[in-house]
Formats: structure tokens, C-alpha cells, sequence
């Protein structure tokens, strides 16, 4: 497609949606996990781009972020699409590069480079392997960004917790690095005993996670919500996932420089050492949500922060009441998913889906400019019984988030 086309498809879905823009569904495979069957995907569709790819268990959203999958990666994966019209899209990135100012601001553009962070749902029968995200000092030997992160859980995709709801994170307070990297060396041994030497957190609905660079976590099987920086960059340090999965140890090398392939002190220098074994590890990154507004029912609306205290995103969760119309601004842009309910969101009508087919247009994502979010949307919830819930991703800089 010709740069002229793409600046005239972005200018289109601007003015359709007065400053608001439709987004595809955009499903992401990985080769190593099982999908856990609640992102609300057809059953037929969950190996849609071959087994030899893996089981789809991701949906991104809002992403100009390409997904690092092998080999076998299509150009434009892990990439979010506007919808302009039947057989019309043009991609997020694309539209951000050409007018970036009308979506996000000019000083936004200026402080930040652009948008700069995405969200996904992860959804998996089983546990992941305990695995690091790398810090930008040490992304940035592989040409990355180092990658933070944040979890929240929502009960409206969480009918079934799946085999293992809970999360190691970190070590227990008093490990040794030396104990660390003698279970990296027995990668070959079957299971190299790394979970250990942590501890798991029981995962509760309703809440979440703050997990910054260079912190091990092996997270469980709730289907999560994830912000993070606009990043894929992770090493892997369990050889062995619940006794069924056998991890290649090249995940453990993954996005490591080749010339520190086999040099575990290397590794143990990404750590964040005093993070992973701080006492107080869940003081300090555990997210229960906090009220954005004072609650009021005649307000017809409430909204909570349920990602917070990270310089580099936020998130929030917005309830419509039923048969509520409202009107909610925000100082900022950002990105949206809806998971329950259906209405109208400003001139586009909005809808959680029961069951969506690979490749097929739903009506539950969208991305809010930052003029229309200032101007606030109208927001109508067409259920004489049912809450219409929104959960919204911002970019950095958020000047309402609280601090942890």
C-alpha cells in the first residue's frame, strides 16, 4: 500500500468515529504454552495459523509492536489494524506515523516518541516458565527496549481458573545467586528446580500485579491483562513446566548477545538481584484497584485504576450502569477493550463478544484520540440489566495515576 493511501485510510477512520477508530482483533500464537480456551475465540480457531506455530493464546491490543515468534513470524503480526470499512484497514503504526499529532498530541509525540506501550490478554491451561523481561541496558545489547509489565485479573474472562492459579515471583528472601545459576546449569537434568528456591502468590480476581525489568515470574493460569511497554524481549529460566512441557534452552538465551551464550554470570548481571528477593515483594508490587472518581450512583458510572505506579503505562476499568448514558473524559489517548456488556460508544455501537472466528470484525476494541478523549465520549449502556464494562490502556504519563 502507497504512503499516500495509508494517510488517506487514517484520515478517513478519524473522521468516521470524530477522532475515535475501530481495531481488528488481533490473535498472537506461542509455539510453548496451551491456549486456555477463554479469549473468547472459536474453538476451530485456536491452531488457525498451523500447530507447527503453536495454539493461539493471545490477543494484543492497540499494538505498533511486532511480535518476536521465530522463523515462522508473518510481517504484520502481533501488529493492530484499523478498521476503516468492508475491505478497507490500515495499520495502527502506520496511522500513528502519519498523524500522530491528531491521535496523540503534539506533546505527547514530543516527550515520548509516540505510543509507545500496548496491551494483551495471555490465556493459558497451564503455567508459564519462570522468565525475566531484560532492563533497557541489557534490551538494548539486542537492539530492544527493555519491557515492564503489569497484570490485572478480569473476572469476565476467568470463568474457569484453569490448573494453576497461582504465580511464583522472584526468590525467597535469603537465596544465593550461586544457587540460581547451579539450577540454570542442570538445564538438562529434567526439571532444574528454580521454582524452588521462590514462592507463589494465590492470584485473586479483581486484582493484580506491577512487575518491573529484571524480576523472575512464572505466571499462572488466569487469563490476564496485561499492559507493558511496547517491547517482546524475555529469557526463560525453567527447564520444565508442570511436568508435561520441556522448555528448549534457547528460550533461556533468547534475546541474549551470542557472544554471552553459555555465560551464566552474564545472565545473573539481569537480574534485578535486591527486587526478586525483597521481603516485601508484595507490598510493594501487589495492585488492588483505587477509586479514579468519589463513587456516586447518580453519576451512571464508575472507574478504577487497576494499573498504576509504572512510568511507563496505566490502565483503568470503567463500568457503565445499566441503561446509563454518560459521558467520560480523559486528559489523554488511549486504547480500549470491552469485556462485558453492550451500548454505544460514541458513534459506534460496542459489544463484548460471546464467540469470535479468526479473521472476522468484532465490536469490543477501539483507540480514542486525544481530542475526542478530552472532549469525553458519550457513552450509552443499552442493558436494562447488565453493567457495560471498558478496560482503558494509556500510554506513559498519565497526569491522574496514583502512585502505588
Amino acid at each position: 500500500m502507497l504512503d499516500s493511501e495509508k494517510r488517506s485510510l487514517a484520515q478517513q477512520a478519524l473522521e468516521q468515529g470524530a477522532g475515535v477508530v475501530r481495531l481488528m482483533p488481533n490473535w498472537v500464537p506461542r509455539v510453548f504454552c496451551v491456549p486456555g480456551r477463554r479469549l473468547r475465540l472459536h474453538p476451530h480457531d485456536l491452531y488457525a495459523l498451523g500447530a507447527a506455530r503453536g495454539g493461539i493464546d493471545e490477543r494484543w491490543f492497540a499494538s505498533t509492536t511486532k511480535a518476536d515468534n521465530g522463523p515462522l513470524t508473518a510481517a504484520d503480526e502481533g501488529l493492530s489494524y484499523i478498521y476503516v470499512g468492508e475491505g478497507q484497514k490500515v495499520m495502527l503504526a502506520d496511522a500513528l506515523e502519519s498523524h500522530g499529532a491528531d491521535f496523540l498530541g503534539q506533546e505527547t509525540l514530543d516527550r515520548y516518541g509516540g505510543w509507545v506501550m500496548y496491551a494483551k490478554f495471555f490465556d493459558n491451561m497451564y503455567p508459564l516458565p519462570h522468565h525475566l523481561h531484560q532492563n533497557d541496558e541489557y534490551a538494548s545489547k539486542v537492539g530492544k527496549l527493555g519491557k515492564p509489565e503489569a497484570y490485572y485479573y478480569p473476572p469476565q474472562y476467568n470463568f474457569a481458573l484453569n490448573t494453576f492459579p497461582y504465580t511464583f515471583f522472584g526468590f525467597e528472601p535469603g537465596t544465593k545467586i550461586e544457587q540460581v545459576i547451579d539450577c540454570l546449569k542442570r538445564w538438562h537434568e529434567g526439571d532444574n528446580g528454580i521454582l524452588g528456591l521462590s514462592k507463589a502468590a494465590r492470584l485473586t480476581l479483581g486484582t493484580g500485579w506491577h512487575v518491573p525489568t529484571g524480576i523472575l515470574h512464572a505466571p499462572g493460569t488466569l487469563c490476564t491483562y496485561e499492559p507493558q511497554r511496547a517491547s517482546d524481549v524475555y529469557s526463560m529460566w525453567q527447564s520444565l513446566v508442570a511436568d508435561y512441557q520441556v522448555v528448549d534452552e534457547s528460550n533461556l538465551w533468547k534475546d541474549v548477545p551470542s557472544a554471552h551464550h553459555g555465560d551464566y554470570d552474564y545472565l545473573a548481571q539481569m537480574l534485578d538481584w535486591d527486587a526478586n528477593v525483597d521481603p516485601l515483594f508484595k507490598e510493594k508490587y501487589f495492585c488492588v484497584p483505587k477509586p479514579a472518581h468519589e463513587p456516586h450512583p447518580k453519576l451512571g458510572y464508575q472507574e478504577k485504576w487497576i494499573v498504576y505506579g509504572s512510568e511507563f503505562f496505566s490502565a483503568k476499568e470503567l463500568t457503565v450502569y445499566p441503561g446509563r448514558t454518560v459521558s467520560v473524559s480523559d486528559p489523554a489517548a488511549y486504547g480500549l477493550i470491552c469485556v462485558q456488556g453492550y451500548g454505544l460508544f460514541g458513534k459506534f455501537h460496542i459489544s463484548a463478544p460471546t464467540l469470535i472466528r479468526y479473521g472476522h470484525m468484532t465490536e469490543d476494541e477501539f483507540f480514542v484520540s486525544v481530542s475526542a478523549a478530552r472532549a469525553g465520549i458519550e457513552i450509552t449502556n443499552r442493558s436494562t440489566s447488565e453493567p457495560l464494562v471498558l478496560l482503558k490502556h494509556f500510554n506513559p504519563g498519565h497526569p491522574e495515576m496514583p502512585a502505588h
